[in-house]
C-alpha cells in the first residue's frame, strides 16, 4: 500500500474486529496483575507475550527480581526502509489485588489491534516500532523507569496507552509533577503547667510552617501542596518536642517544580531553639504542555479525517509519560481506552469507542 494510506482506511479495518477485541481483553482482565505480587503479574505478562507472539513480532521478555516482568516488543515489516523508532508506551500492572477481577483499563490489547491494522494494510512504515509493556507504574515505575527511559531516547515520538480523560476521550497533552517531601520539626519537651517556659513547642511550629506553605498554592499556575499527614505530641499537658507532615506535591511546569524545592528546603524555623527536617521533593517530573503540542495537533487532524473529535486536557496525576517528556522526547498521553472510574469499582472501557482509539494509533504510527 503507498504511503498515502487514509486513516479511515484502518478504522474500516478495525470496526469489524470489536468482538475480537473484546474476547481479548477478557483473556487480559482474566489473568490478573497487581503491581506487587510478581507470581501473578508474571502470569498475566505470559499471557500478553503469547498474544503478540503471534503476529510476526519480535517479543523479548525482560526479567525483573521483584516485579513483573516486562515486555518490548518491536515490529519492523520486510523490505522496510525505516529508520528512527516509535516508542508505544503502557504497563499491565494494576492496583487491584489477586482475587478481585475488576476490568482493567484497555492499554494493550489496543496496541495490539492497531498493529494488526498496520499489517494488513501493509502500511509503509517510517520507522520501526518498539512496544514496551511496564509492570510498576502504579507503584512508581522503579524498577522499569531505566528500561523505558533507555527507550524512550533512541525514539523519535512517545505514545502513552494511559486512559483518555472523561466519556469524552480527551487526550493528556500535559501532566503536572508530583512529589513527596516530609517537614519534621524538632522542638524540647517540657511539663505544660510547671515550666511551659522551657519548652520548644514542635506542634505550634508546625503549625506555622504549614500556614506559611499554604501560601504558596497557586491555582492559576497548577501549584499545589497538600499538607495530607500530620502528627505530633505525646499527652497533654507535656509541651511537644517532635511534630511532622507529609506533603503531596504538584507543580505543571518544571521551573516551579524546581522553585518548590528551593523553597521548600530553605525553610527555616519561626522559634528560637525549634529545629526543621526536610526530605524528600518531586519524584516525577511535569509533563509540559509543549512536548505535546505538535503531536496532539496531528492527532486532531487523523481524528477529523476519521470523522470524530478529539479534544485535550491537563491530568493533575502522573504517568510514565513525564519521565519521558522531561527527556526532551515528544510524548502524547492518553491514548488508551475511552472510559472512566479508574481505580474504582465502577472502573469501565465504552466499548464502542475502541475500534477508533486503535485506529488512531494505527494512524498516528503510520504518519511518523
Amino acid at each position: 500500500m503507498p504511503d498515502s494510506h487514509s486513516p479511515k482506511e484502518f478504522l474500516r479495518f478495525l470496526k469489524p474486529r470489536l468482538p475480537e477485541m473484546l474476547a481479548t481483553l477478557r483473556r487480559f482482565v482474566i489473568a490478573e496483575s497487581p503491581s506487587l505480587e510478581k507470581s501473578a503479574a508474571d502470569r498475566c505478562c505470559g499471557v500478553i507475550a503469547k498474544e503478540w507472539s503471534k503476529h510476526g513480532v519480535r517479543v523479548e521478555r525482560i526479567s525483573q527480581k521483584y516485579r513483573g516482568d516486562i515486555l518490548r516488543i518491536t515490529y519492523a515489516p520486510a523490505k522496510s526502509h525505516a529508520s528512527g523508532q516509535l516508542l508505544v508506551l503502557g504497563h499491565y500492572d494494576t492496583v487491584y489485588s489477586t482475587g478481585t477481577l475488576a476490568k482493567m483499563t484497555f492499554r494493550v490489547e489496543q496496541a495490539l489491534f492497531a498493529l494488526q491494522a498496520l499489517q494488513h494494510l501493509r502500511a509503509q512504515l517510517h520507522k520501526h516500532i518498539a512496544f514496551l509493556w511496564t509492570s510498576d507504574e502504579e507503584i512508581g515505575s522503579e524498577s522499569s523507569r531505566k528500561y523505558f527511559e533507555a527507550e524512550a531516547l533512541r525514539s523519535d515520538a512517545v505514545f502513552v496507552l494511559e486512559p483518555s480523560f472523561g466519556s469524552r476521550g480527551l487526550l493528556k497533552t500535559a501532566r503536572k509533577g508530583v512529589g513527596e517531601a516530609e517537614l519534621i520539626v524538632h522542638g524540647r519537651a517540657s511539663h505544660a503547667g510547671l515550666a511551659p517556659q522551657e519548652g520548644v513547642n514542635a506542634v505550634h511550629e508546625l503549625a506555622r510552617q504549614i500556614t506559611r506553605i499554604e501560601k504558596w498554592n497557586d491555582l492559576r499556575r497548577g501549584v499545589t501542596i497538600n499538607a495530607g499527614i500530620i502528627e505530633g505530641g505525646t499527652r497533654t499537658n507535656v509541651i511537644p518536642e517532635r511534630a511532622r507532615a507529609v506533603l503531596d506535591l504538584r507543580a505543571l511546569r518544571v521551573s516551579d517544580m524546581h522553585s518548590l524545592e528551593v523553597r521548600l528546603h530553605g525553610l527555616r524555623a519561626f522559634q528560637a531553639g525549634a529545629r526543621l527536617e526536610i526530605t524528600g521533593g518531586f519524584n516525577r517530573p511535569p509533563l509540559e504542555r509543549k512536548m505535546s503540542a505538535a503531536l496532539f495537533a496531528h492527532a486532531q487532524l487523523l481524528a477529523k479525517q476519521m470523522e470524530f473529535s478529539l479534544g485535550e486536557c491537563t491530568a493533575g496525576g502522573g504517568s510514565d509519560g513525564n519521565f519521558t517528556a522531561a527527556l526532551g522526547i515528544p510524548t502524547l498521553d492518553g491514548l488508551g481506552a475511552v472510559g472512566d472510574g479508574a481505580h474504582s469499582s465502577h472502573e469501565h472501557v465504552l466499548i464502542n469507542t475502541m475500534p477508533a482509539r486503535a485506529a488512531l494509533l494505527a494512524a498516528l504510527l503510520a504518519a511518523r
